[in-house]
């Protein structure tokens, strides 16, 4: 019986292939990919496609064509980070991706900037990559394995982020760089862009919103709105804007080797406002901020 099980097993491994198929290719001309978390985010970045063809793969949907003549594949990441992981690595397993540029709203935390600004940050960090450490006397004591940062909040203790290597012991990173060609391009683009200020309800901010190009940003799986938590990140890592997806999309990039960026508009102060949370007014006008860059943006692209 164990033989003949042993058997059953060895022929089923055999026709199935014993291995997972590679992923079916949709598309072989060479793209940028210019990905939004959730569908307020690229309305305004459908209407500038041209040339609109839709693939859908595990039930997401890739649109392909161009915009300002540039070969693009627009899809959905989904909010929070494994999602953004997943939907990246789907599209590169897919497409010929020659850059990915992210476009979406964040939480603002410099205090210096201000709804409906548009934040372009050189590198990402994952704020909740952490310990939970354990209070004994008042006090935080950590596992012997976790490393002990400057700044903690309460328990929650930042760790680097480890990527396996074969044979090699793990690559610890703190924060993953923006591709420095496409930041170069995006200050250049940056003096000539007139951002919104007002919203189609004709609700509009106190101030023309501007484009910060450099400095840092960072992600994790929660909404933030909180004041307290939003200093805390600030102080920690000297972060412009926080997000659930960013940092995700810069680790599948650094894997893949592939050049990254993010455009981040400000839809609201992640807590730090004077009063309620400001996503609900703002939302749109960012997101919309964030599409006119990147329009611009893939404009001033080298011809493909």
């Amino acid at each position: 019986m164990t033989n003949h099980f042993v058997v059953l097993v060895l022929g089923c491994l055999a026709a199935c292939g014993g291995a997972a198929e590679a992923a079916e290719t949709l598309d072989k001309t060479p793209r940028t990919a210019v990905v939004s978390a959730f569908e307020p985010e690229w309305t305004e970045l459908q209407s500038m496609l041209v040339g609109r063809e839709e693939h859908v793969a595990e039930g997401v949907t890739f649109l392909t064509g161009t915009i300002e003549k540039q070969p693009v594949v627009l899809f959905l990441s989904g909010m929070s980070m494994v999602n953004a992981a997943m939907t990246t690595q789907m599209a590169l397993d897919r497409f010929t991706i020659r850059k990915i540029v992210f476009s979406g709203i964040a939480g603002g935390v410099n205090p210096q900037l201000r709804v409906g600004d548009v934040a372009v940050p050189d590198e990402w960090s994952e704020h909740l990559e952490a310990v939970f450490a354990r209070e004994t006397q008042g006090d935080y004591k950590l596992p012997p394995f976790a490393e002990k940062p400057a700044e903690h909040f309460g328990m929650i203790f930042p760790q680097p982020v480890e990527l396996a290597h074969a044979g090699q012991k793990p690559e610890k990173r703190h924060s993953f760089p923006v591709d420095a060609q496409l930041l170069g391009i995006a200050r250049t683009v940056a003096h000539s862009v007139v951002l919104k200020d007002c919203t189609s309800e004709h609700k509009c901010l106190p101030h023309k919103p501007q484009i910060v190009v450099g400095g840092h940003g960072v992600s994790g799986t929660v909404f933030v709105d909180n004041a307290k938590y939003r200093e805390y990140v600030f102080k920690t890592f000297a972060a412009n804007v926080l997000d659930q997806e960013s940092a995700a999309v810069a680790q599948v990039a650094y894997i893949n080797k592939t050049p990254f960026i993010a455009f981040r508009s400000l839809s609201d102060l992640a807590g730090g406002g004077t009063g309620d949370n400001e996503l609900v007014t703002f939302f749109q006008l960012a997101a919309d901020n964030s599409a006119l860059f990147v329009r611009e943006f893939l404009k001033a692209l080298p011809p493909p």
